[in-house]
């Protein structure tokens, strides 16, 4: 007697069952079940049918997976299968190749100019580009298909970086700003349309003025022409069109002729702009006549919105990062190279002491380093780190009251916790004291989140973790001004993916992109950053983890469990622009 074997396949690969769902539309949560199969969301609300995994996620949140439109993963992409911080945090979708920096195109002769870019813009140690990057590619093409080759945790997408383009282009003349030729613009034009119809999203440049190489010159870029961004725009539209991002000075105050240049640029072309927005601090509300321009350049039928981070833009100093209020004076580099631990002991001595509060800082020195000793907006970092502190906690409030100098407080602060202690300077977005007027502009149709940097300021910033706090301070634990939880998760996800031209992503919705969140809102916590070196050839950075992600699926695949990674790399490279769903 014989009998066969039937072989019944499940109905799905995942179903999350009876959590809260957040759609990624604004809408209202319902309590529902999320079916997965094949990557993609095959039924959402009462889902009947077996899962070869399930997830109970009663009493828990359910979102789309988070879109980051600012990152820098260019090279952390190509050395690394983790795109952390941002995976620890929610982020399913990161955008590289911002401000106009990356390593492609380029030829074999401009390595090093590149890495000297990358290093001064980005504060990434030129050793650990030397070491990881294989630079197994020449033009954008090639990159892109060095990075689809890879294995990772989260989906990454790259805009075409100006300042390797133009180097590549023009070779010595672009690295020295010269005027682009006819002959250069052509070609540019031809590459971006190249780089397009590869995969790039679209277009990235700036004109800040600290974005400087190692070597303290500006990036190739800073003073590129109207007819140059023109060109290269135009490239982008004869390939089917995609998104321009750019860095403007606005805190410089004579940022509205490069930024009136792109949006005329866009307009013409037909191209939407995204530009990074900041909030001084005090002085005249600049960020209120950008944005008078965004409404101007909309009104007029453009499509551009203004990038907020949704806390202050600012670094992290501390003894062993890239940056504190010592680092540019020459009896503190004479005991920088010791080891934390001894380093320490030889700050406590007395002698030590003295000498280096009496000392004054050399010439050079990072660009950022002006805001080493900005005491009036530098706290102490504690853990759980607090990013909207009182004026009174600041350094130079405290040295007020403690009777010392602001300098005495800093230097005597970085010793604590045996000189893992940090301290945060909010340079951008933290006007009056307080975080009232990033509420304001979060809540703006014409305004988006971004601006994170993940894969960058690896010893100085450690923002990728915007997700969390947005989740914890700004829903949860914000004395007063909260934000509702479904408009928090529609910023983080659907106008995210929109701007990006990533409309298969960003909510739950039968027949989108299997990205999702299953997160405990009561037990989200955000951790302190601290460094670790994971990098190629030992290199530090700052990472930060976070309590409360029960799960994160990307691609209908968990990659990390309650904090903890899995060995899932369902990560993949987007190439261009994708089409909403058709179901």
């Amino acid at each position: 007697m014989t009998c066969d074997t039937v072989v019944r396949r499940t109905a799905f690969d995942l179903v999350i069952r009876n959590g809260t769902v957040i759609d990624g539309l604004g809408g209202q949560p319902y309590v529902g079940d999320v079916g997965v199969r094949d990557g993609v969301i095959a039924a959402v609300g009462d889902v009947d049918g077996a899962g070869d995994r399930e997830i109970d996620a009663t009493g828990l949140l359910v979102t789309p997976g988070f879109v980051d439109l600012h990152t820098h993963y260019d090279g952390q992409a190509i050395w690394s299968e983790r795109m952390t911080p941002s995976s620890a945090h929610g982020v399913t979708t990161a955008v590289m190749g911002n401000c106009g920096v990356g390593f492609a195109p380029c030829r074999p002769e401009d390595h090093d100019v590149l890495v000297d870019v990358m290093a001064g813009v980005e504060d990434i140690p030129g050793v650990v580009m030397v070491d990881g990057l294989p630079w197994q590619w020449e033009t954008f093409p090639e990159f892109l298909d060095a990075v689809d080759r890879g294995r990772r945790d989260i989906d990454v997408a790259a805009f075409l970086p100006h300042s390797p383009l133009r180097v590549y282009v023009m070779g010595e003349r672009g690295v020295n700003r010269e005027p682009a030729t006819d002959e250069d613009l052509a070609l540019m034009r031809k590459l971006a349309a190249e780089a397009v119809r590869a995969g790039a999203l679209g277009f990235a440049s700036s004109r800040l003025t600290l974005h400087k190489t190692a070597g303290g010159q500006p990036i190739p870029s800073y003073e590129a022409a109207h007819s140059e961004i023109e060109a290269i725009a135009r490239g982008v539209d004869d390939a089917g069109g995609g998104l321009l991002q750019f860095v403007p000075d606005l805190m410089a105050g004579d940022y509205e002729g490069a930024l009136a240049a792109v949006f005329d640029v866009a307009a013409e072309v037909g191209l939407p702009v995204t530009f990074t927005l900041a909030i001084g601090n005090a002085g005249p509300p600049i960020h209120l006549d950008a944005l008078a321009m965004v409404e101007k350049a909309n009104a007029n039928g453009g499509d551009v919105t203004g990038q907020i981070f949704p806390r202050p833009i600012g670094l992290v100093l501390g003894l062993d990062l890239s940056g504190n209020p010592f680092v540019m004076y020459p009896s503190y580099r004479a005991i920088a190279d010791l080891p934390l631990a001894e380093r320490v002991a030889e700050m406590r001595k007395p002698e030590v002491r003295q000498r280096i509060l009496n000392d004054t800082p050399a010439a050079d020195g990072h660009p950022l380093m002006f805001a080493a000793q900005a005491f009036r907006y530098m706290y102490p970092l504690g853990d759980p780190p607090n990013y909207e502190p009182s004026p009174q906690d600041s350094i130079e409030a405290r040295a007020a009251a403690h009777g010392v100098s602001p300098l005495e407080e800093a230097y005597d602060r970085l010793l604590d916790d045996d000189g893992h202690a940090m301290l945060l300077v909010t340079l951008a977005n933290f006007r009056d004291g307080s975080l009232d007027t990033v509420a304001e502009l979060i809540q703006r149709d014409d305004v988006v989140l971004g601006l994170g940097d993940g894969g960058a300021h690896y010893g100085m910033i450690c923002d990728a973790s915007f997700p969390t706090y947005l989740l914890t301070h700004w829903v949860r634990d914000r004395a007063s001004g909260r934000l509702g939880l479904p408009e928090v998760i529609r910023e983080l996800t659907s106008v995210p993916a929109r701007i990006a031209g990533l409309a298969d992503r960003g909510r739950i919705a039968v027949g989108y992109k299997a990205d999702l969140n299953v997160i405990d809102a009561d037990a989200l916590r955000l951790h302190r950053p601290v460094v670790v070196s994971d990098l190629p050839a030992g290199g530090r950075r700052l990472d930060q983890t976070a309590d409360g992600y029960v799960a994160t699926v990307v691609s209908g695949e968990v990659i990390a469990e309650n904090g903890v990674p899995t060995s899932a790399r369902p990560g993949r490279l987007i190439r261009g622009r994708q089409p909403e769903p058709v179901v």
